[in-house]
């Protein structure tokens, strides 16, 4: 049985108001799938970005170099290319150029069938007032839970 990998960005959904998700294939080398199944990848400071052709890439995602590899390892912080389909991308691109928004990847996950897939968002930035009643409400629901804990 495969233990169940899931790589989170927990900043991201601080930092950024959510718009839309999508589920997106990677296309990786044979040994940067052995690592991300090793659970040796980070997404916390990446983001995605369109190149010339309208090809969506993630961009500074880390995944740690295969210990067995030797000299046919990866470069850790390269751009790996999402897949998804063309009306997708072409939204994603529309909404990226005229509106200011940003992609960025939420959880990195293997499915069922053994594909390595990011979870991406289409975000919008929050401002500085934004994030404090993020951490308000965080604040005031955990203040909350521990009152109804007491009388239970």
């Amino acid at each position: 049985m495969q233990k169940k990998i899931n790589i989170q960005n927990k900043k991201a959904r601080f930092e950024y108001e959510i718009i839309d998700k999508y589920t997106a294939g990677i296309q990786l080398t044979g040994t940067e799938i052995k690592s991300i199944r090793q659970s040796k990848a980070r997404i916390t400071e990446s983001f995605c970005e369109f190149n010339d052709k309208g090809e969506l890439f993630v961009i500074n995602m880390y995944i740690e170099e295969y210990l067995y590899g030797h000299h046919f390892n990866h470069n850790p912080k390269s751009e790996r290319r999402l897949l998804l389909n063309k009306n997708e991308l072409k939204k994603l691109e529309r909404e990226v150029e005229s509106k200011g928004n940003t992609i960025v990847p939420l959880r990195l996950f293997i499915n069922d069938n053994g594909w390595a897939k990011l979870d991406i968002a289409l975000a919008k930035g929050k401002k500085t007032h934004d994030k404090r009643q993020t951490i308000k409400d965080r604040d005031n629901k955990r203040n909350l839970d521990r009152i109804k804990k007491e009388f239970k």
